[in-house]
């Protein structure tokens, strides 16, 4: 059932990719993917490339995938070990999302942190006391980080 719903996926991704994002498998395992995210335009995060790594549990889509930012990036919602704090990633999670929904919901993350439920206190303290601060520091991280 999980592989042939990824293998699903994968086509529908291939066909219609979610706008600056980009994901497949890593070497035959389609269990284990990698995805590419563009920092959107908006958002400190632009002009970097951020890699994220995808793990498909074995009962998937009745279980949610295990996603992680393999670049590091300043983020409220996104810890030092890439962990993502997304509510459709645990309690919100449906079987009738797809990757493609997934990705396209951490870029908007990526444009709007919610430092109300955040993963990383300090950050989202910055980020709601001093914006000007908190984007400075994602940008340079951006550019440290996410280019080249």
């Amino acid at each position: 059932m999980a592989s042939k719903r990824i293998l699903k996926e994968l086509k529908d991704l291939q066909r219609d990719p979610p706008t600056s994002c980009s994901a497949g498998p890593v070497a035959e395992d389609m269990f284990h993917w990698q995805a590419t995210i563009i920092g959107p335009n908006d958002s400190p995060y632009a002009g970097g490339v951020f890699l994220v790594t995808i793990h498909f549990p074995p009962d998937y889509p009745f279980k949610p995938p295990k996603v992680a930012f393999r670049t590091k990036v300043f983020h409220p919602n996104i810890n030092s070990n890439g962990n993502i704090c997304l509510d459709i990633l645990k309690e919100q999670w449906s079987p009738a999302l797809t990757i493609s929904k997934v990705l396209l919901s951490i870029c908007s993350l990526l444009t709007d942190p919610n430092p109300d439920d955040p993963l990383v206190p300090e950050i989202a303290h910055m980020c709601k006391t001093d914006k000007l601060k908190y984007e400075s520091t994602a940008r340079s991280w951006t550019q440290k980080y996410a280019m080249g």
